[in-house]
């Protein structure tokens, strides 16, 4: 599960996705428009323009926008700058890997052999998809609900 502020900066980034080109959005307006608490918000923005997703201008016309185009942007490598490791278990981490304390084999460990399998799909999903397919998915359910449920029913 992704933390609140994985989804926050997900919110985030998508409006300015949606914004106009060149035109920054204030943090007052992206806080109302997303619906986001605009002190959470503020530490999330920093973080994503630390990682290099977005900038700012200050000034009367400035405010926030995306530094890449969306369909540059992917999932995993987002969340991962927001929120840390991704993994379920740190020894299945790439990018944090560590033993886990408990761990007596982790060749023969259940637990890591369990999640390994669905790991590695899910981050294959969120390594491959960028934040434009994601925007195309999210309009295309948009302007139709009933094909859009049959596509995100699992399988």
């Amino acid at each position: 599960m992704i933390s609140q502020r994985a989804r926050y900066a997900f919110k985030a980034v998508v409006a300015l996705a949606r914004s106009k080109p060149g035109v920054g959005l204030q943090i007052r307006e992206l806080a109302e428009q997303e619906k986001l608490p605009r002190k959470f918000l503020e530490q999330i923005l920093l973080t994503l323009k630390a990682a290099g997703y977005i900038t700012s201008r200050r000034g009367r016309d400035g405010g926030y926008e995306l530094l890449k185009p969306a369909d540059l942007i992917l999932i995993g490598p987002m969340l991962r700058a927001v929120d840390g490791p991704i993994a379920p278990l740190p020894c299945l981490s790439r990018t944090a890997y560590r033993r886990c304390d408990d761990c007596r084999s982790e060749v023969a460990c259940e637990l890591r052999i369990g999640f390994a399998k669905a790991y590695s799909d899910y981050l294959a999903t969120l390594e491959t998809t960028t934040l434009a397919q994601v925007m195309r998915q999210a309009d295309l359910a948009s302007s139709n609900p009933a094909t859009a449920d049959l596509q995100n029913q699992p399988a």
